[in-house]
């Protein structure tokens, strides 16, 4: 992006809260249902910015402005916003400011802070609102969208079509899941659940769409009551077979604009919301016109926890992706020799591949593909700017995923090139140490993330090293990428890992300008039988994919390591080869043969 439109841009907006009467203003990330990743129409930060992370948050002030990311995205974002005045603050160093800090020595009392309640949670603007309007004495305005004056040509709301999604993949049908949420509900003496959450609401009425890049959710609210159902939606999305789909569901249909209309006929109900996953302008309506409670959705831990055909799904999803991730590796490891392949041209490839196979709908998400320095990039993307030839030596950092109907994949492989250091030997075995440490795990029932999150850094932790990202996410099934409500990450998280999660195992290190390891794989949880106070878990690895042992030294494993992985490989070898040709499976057979 050019830093002249940038500080143009931001000329404009200090020229709208001028006349706004505004003193600051916050841009996050995120949509008016709090999505990690957002429709164009929404991307404003990156439109203010020119950072193209999918994480940040900009603060203008009249004088200054600052863009906060966290630790994956610190190298892309101090080259895009060079040049642009824009203040790069890396979130999580002791050494940064947050953004409320830097705001109240920025701001003094009298001011006027701004932000747009429809894409701010309301738990957030709460905070906010209670920080600079009651304890600084400034004012708080979380009614304007400046963006609809200055961003002259801003892409429209998404208007494709809405999909029915089939019960044979689903595995319920969304009246039986309709039904269990209302149990639910009124377990906890409510009325009606109010959703925003756009992958909930995917999951609960079986619905799927293309309104965001890579997941497969429609623009929507859903208001749950005891005796009916209630869908905002934009006409034009709803074809005669969703409409049909939905009425079998009995559920009614409303336009995504008409909320208040809505509230306003409401006699009071006892309604809960997660006020995490709302936004404030939306709160505020319902707030107005309901008793609120402020709790969170059942549904996102009913849909955590696959039933059997979705765990069904996801392996069958699992092999084809496995079966084109082997094409892909022995592709690659016969074409970079010859010189042509880039960053972006392995992309294709791999791309060309997946969409070879059946039920293949999409990528999960952008591709990343870094070769050398590129590769401790955390969340790097070739531009053609940026995209490098690949040599016969050295890393290449692969992190891809696919959405196939009856299932979601996303895999990490390091895969060596050619010569490696020493250097990225050791800290390539040190990583899959924690990774098999981890995928290894047994466990009692009740167990968090956060619990066990130290097996898979302990490795690199000995060696003074860590990365920053958490080791684990939930993944959606064909839905998004990321979802909780389980993680595994060293901050907290109250949730316990349950029987059918699947959740990601992906230890990493990042050495700026040298390299970047990351190893990942998918675990289902599984029962590990009876123990001493109760049941025990364990993880199953379910992603079928050789990770490569060329940048092994055995001496640092375990013979209980070596032993996983191992056996790791001989039931990839067993999964994947039916379904590949002479040379291929001799290839594989290689790949997997016993370290």
């Amino acid at each position: 992006m050019d830093n002249l439109t940038i500080k143009a841009r931001i000329t404009a907006l200090r020229s709208y809260l001028k006349d706004k009467r505004m003193n600051a203003f916050i841009i996050p990330s995120t949509d008016p249902h709090m999505s990690e990743y957002v429709a164009p129409h929404w991307q404003s930060r990156e439109w203010i910015s020119g950072f193209t992370g999918s994480a940040g948050t900009v603060v203008v002030t009249l004088n200054e402005v600052a863009l906060w990311t966290d630790s994956r995205y610190f190298l892309q974002a101090s080259d895009q916003l060079q040049g642009t005045d824009i203040q790069l603050m890396k979130d999580g160093l002791s050494e940064t400011p947050c953004i409320e800090d830097w705001l109240l020595e920025k701001l003094q009392a009298g001011d006027t802070l701004g932000f747009d309640g429809y894409i701010f949670s309301t738990a957030e603007a709460k905070r906010l609102i209670s920080l600079f309007k009651d304890k600084a004495k400034m004012h708080v305005d979380f009614t304007h969208d400046p963006m609809d004056t200055i961003w002259t040509d801003r892409p429209a709301l998404p208007s494709d079509p809405a999909l029915a999604y089939p019960t044979v993949y689903a595995g319920k049908d969304a009246k039986t899941k309709l039904h269990k949420i209302r149990e639910l509900i009124k377990a906890q003496s409510m009325d009606a659940l109010l959703v925003s959450a756009l992958d909930e609401i995917a999951w609960t009425l079986n619905l799927r769409g293309t309104d965001v890049h890579c997941n497969p959710v429609v623009i929507s609210y859903l208001y749950i009551s005891q005796n009916d159902a209630h869908l905002f939606i934009d006409p034009q999305k709803v074809t005669s077979e969703v409409q049909a789909h939905l009425q079998e569901a009995e559920v009614t249909l409303h336009n995504y604009s008409d909320i208040k209309p809505f509230t306003d006929s409401l006699e009071k109900p006892k309604v809960l919301i997660n006020p995490s996953k709302t936004n404030m302008q939306v709160f505020t309506l319902f707030e107005e016109s309901s008793h609120v409670k402020e709790g969170t959705s059942p549904i996102a831990a009913m849909k955590a926890v696959r039933n059997d055909v979705e765990i069904a799904g996801i392996r069958r999803a699992m092999q084809r992706d496995g079966v084109a991730l082997v094409k892909f590796l022995m592709w690659l490891e016969r074409f970079v020799p010859k010189g042509n392949e880039t960053e972006i041209s392995v992309d294709r490839k791999l791309h060309e591949l997946r969409a070879a196979q059946p039920l293949y709908i999409g990528e999960s998400f952008d591709t990343i593909a870094g070769y050398g320095p590129h590769a401790a990039i955390v969340h790097y993307e070739a531009t053609p700017e940026t995209d490098v030839p690949l040599k016969p030596h050295g890393f290449l950092l692969l992190d891809s995923g696919a959405q196939y109907l009856d299932g979601t994949t996303d895999i990490t492989r390091t895969i060596a090139l050619g010569p490696l250091t020493q250097e990225e030997k050791e800290d390539y075995t040190l990583i899959l140490k924690g990774h098999i440490d981890l995928a290894m795990a047994v466990f009692p029932k009740g167990t968090r993330g956060a619990q066990l999150d130290v097996l898979a850094r302990m490795p690199i932790w000995k060696k003074r090293m860590n990365y920053l990202h958490g080791t684990g996410h939930g993944v959606g099934h064909y839905l998004n990428v990321h979802e909780g409500p389980q993680s595994i990450r060293m901050q907290e998280n109250p949730v316990p890992l349950e029987v059918g999660m699947v959740t990601s195992n992906e230890p990493g290190i990042y050495k700026a300008d040298s390299h970047g390891i990351r190893t990942e794989n998918l675990v289902l949880t599984v029962p590990a039988g009876e123990g001493m106070f109760g049941e025990y878990l364990k993880f199953e690895t379910i992603t079928l994919c050789p990770i490569d042992k060329h940048p092994i030294l055995r001496e640092l494993l375990t013979d209980e390591e070596v032993a996983w992985l191992n056996t790791y490989h001989q039931q990839v070898y067993d999964a994947l080869s039916p379904d590949l040709n002479f040379e291929e499976r001799y290839w594989l057979a290689k790949a997997t043969s016993a370290l």
